[in-house]
């Protein structure tokens, strides 16, 4: 073999080993890469299993709410329907025809001011309508008070009165029809060149007062002439007004408007005689409508027997918001007689819990200086050791110590420290509290209630072992065992 031939031999051989190296290194690089990206799969992969574990045991998990207690009242109240009386005018008509309203419910009108139309044809609001509808824009205003309307009929809407939801209907109809009424008159000089202006009669009033539409039989009714049977309860839920509708059809001297010419008015409540008794010596009583929450004082100025035994009728006068409930016969109210303060935390956060009674002397100081008692255990020789264990007292007699049944159980004996007298326990109490969570698990504090409505409870504030302002509670106490965490 020549020298030529041996050198390109010997190159090929050394260039084979090379590449062999080549590809032993790019094949170890890309197993070490595969193996990064198997740890990397699989490291997010045991991250996105813990995550839905998480997910799908906080969704199966109770939700657990948390309230913050603060100082607030509570009313000592009683609720009643009364009855409103104003100085109420009726009009009739001067026409016969169609009527056309160009106000709303509750405006005040002057002497002389245009306050409804008659149509003897049946014509002129249908051709008002033809030439006017399209164009006619409610403005924010007249919008504001529609809404204001339904939020009054919703805060006050009782499902055993559903036929006020009708009513309502109609009212709001009509209040919109009047709205509009009042942009169309502006075309009512229209009519001359279209003929029809010789059947319509413009009527003015003739006195002053606050407009409404609609009649019920108690427009003449007073103080001395209400009987057992107004305020009854059958009668209120039978109460029905005859509404003044927008263009109907009236004959002359039908009612076509009330005005309510006084601002001064009463509310007349049923009551049993010894409170009638109070409230009349008390002279003043601030009332709370519960139709928008109002808050009044009136004065009480009359009562006497209503006929049913051990019941009197009071007369609650008011000297303003008349034009409030001008549409309203009955009023529920709350008779705000007296305030209790405290702490305010809701029913639904209130539990009553079993304790152990305790003598106070069998309570000691343990480790890290916490309370608890000594308890007697035995091994499997039978021999006798106390152990200690935490037992933070929950409340306190003169004598006893309430201590959680969760950490001992009844038949538990216990030592008396530096003494050889044992306590087997058995009494237990109930004490009423609510669940703290401020330490980021339920926690018992007892309480002290003062007063209770059917939504809330005002309770002692800053006591030994109670709640002070701004602690947080479990707000549902059905949702939480004690010492369950809760996570926030």
């Amino acid at each position: 073999m020549t020298d030529r031939k041996k050198r390109r031999s010997s190159t090929s051989y050394n260039n084979n080993r090379r590449d062999r190296g080549n590809i032993r290194m790019v094949s170890s690089r890309k197993d070490r890469n595969s193996g990064l990206t198997y740890i990397s799969v699989a490291f997010f992969t045991v991250i996105l299993i813990y995550m839905i574990i998480l997910i799908v045991q906080y969704a199966n998990s109770d939700t657990i709410t948390g309230y913050e207690v603060k100082t607030g009242s509570l009313s000592s109240d009683q609720i009643y329907t009364g009855i409103a009386l104003r100085t109420e005018e009726t009009v009739g008509s001067d026409y016969a025809g169609y009527v056309n309203y160009f106000n709303k419910d509750g405006d005040r009108l002057g002497v002389g001011q245009l306050a409804y139309t008659v149509d003897e044809s049946g014509q002129v609001m249908d051709y008002l309508n033809s030439e006017s509808a399209d164009s006619t824009v409610l403005s924010s205003d007249d919008l504001s008070e529609l809404q204001n309307d339904m939020v009054d009929f919703s805060s006050e809407f009782d499902p055993t009165r559903f036929s006020s939801t009708y009513d309502f209907k109609d009212s709001v109809l009509n209040s919109v029809q009047k709205l509009s009424g009042s942009y169309i008159l502006k075309d009512i000089n229209s009519l001359a060149s279209s003929g029809l202006s010789d059947s319509i009669h413009q009527c003015y009033t003739t006195g002053t007062g606050i407009i409404v539409y609609y009649t019920d039989g108690y427009e003449d009714t007073t103080y001395d002439s209400l009987t057992e049977k107004d305020l009854s309860t059958s009668t209120i839920s039978a109460y029905k007004k005859t509404s003044l509708d927008n263009n109907q059809l009236v004959a002359t001297g039908d009612p076509i408007y009330k005005l309510c010419t006084d601002e001064n008015w009463s509310l007349v409540i049923e009551t049993t005689d010894d409170t009638a008794k109070k409230l009349v010596e008390e002279g003043y009583i601030k009332i709370r409508f519960i139709k928008n929450q109002q808050e009044i004082w009136a004065s009480v100025s009359a009562s006497r027997a209503s006929g049913s035994e051990g019941m009197s009728f009071v007369k609650l006068d008011l000297s303003n918001s008349m034009v409030v409930f001008c549409t309203d016969r009955f009023l529920r109210v709350e008779l705000i007689t007296e305030d209790e303060t405290g702490l305010k935390v809701p029913n639904s956060s209130i539990v009553n819990e079993k304790f152990f009674l305790v003598p106070k002397e069998y309570v000691t100081t343990g480790p890290g200086g916490t309370q608890g008692v000594l308890r007697e255990t035995y091994d499997e020789k039978g021999t006798k050791s106390t152990e200690f264990i935490d037992a933070v007292p929950y409340s306190e007699t003169d004598t006893d110590y309430y201590l959680d049944e969760n950490t001992l159980s009844a038949g538990d004996v216990i030592d008396k420290p530096d003494s050889t007298d044992t306590f087997t326990l058995s009494a237990q109490d109930g004490l009423t509290g609510v669940y703290n969570i401020n330490k980021g698990y339920a926690d018992f504090r007892q309480i002290t209630i003062l007063y209770q409505n059917e939504e809330y409870s005002i309770v002692q504030s800053n006591t030994t072992y109670g709640l002070s302002e701004y602690d947080h509670i479990v707000l549902d106490a059905s949702a939480v065992t004690p010492d369950t965490l809760v996570y926030g």
